[in-house]
């Protein structure tokens, strides 16, 4: 039953990318205070939950258009969290300010 199957993957998908999203907005929230660009980690979030809200919404896309949305995702999914990784590259307060509480 590939039908199935493919809804199936679908319905995993979109899941997997909501959730995804909205912890990244979560941890946006707790963090904006203690880094700096946690707007790159809000628009990966929101990128994140648009993607699987569209997938939601038209499972009866085909295998093609599927493919390019999960590509175009992960594309600029990658480039946000590549971005905030450089810009985060030297910073080190984090352990500091989690060790300090103890």
């Amino acid at each position: 039953m590939p039908g199935i199957t493919a809804l199936g993957l679908l319905i995993l998908i979109a899941a997997w990318a909501i959730v995804t999203g909205i912890v990244e907005l979560m941890a946006a929230v707790r963090l904006r205070k203690i880094i700096n660009n946690e707007w790159l980690l809000v628009l990966a979030g929101i990128v994140s939950v648009v993607f699987g809200i569209l997938l939601l919404f038209q499972p009866a896309a085909g295998a093609l258009v599927l493919i390019w949305w999960i590509g175009a995702w992960a594309l600029l999914f990658g480039i946000l969290l590549m971005i905030l990784a450089f810009r985060m590259r030297n910073w080190k307060g984090f352990i500091a300010v989690e060790t300090a509480g103890v």
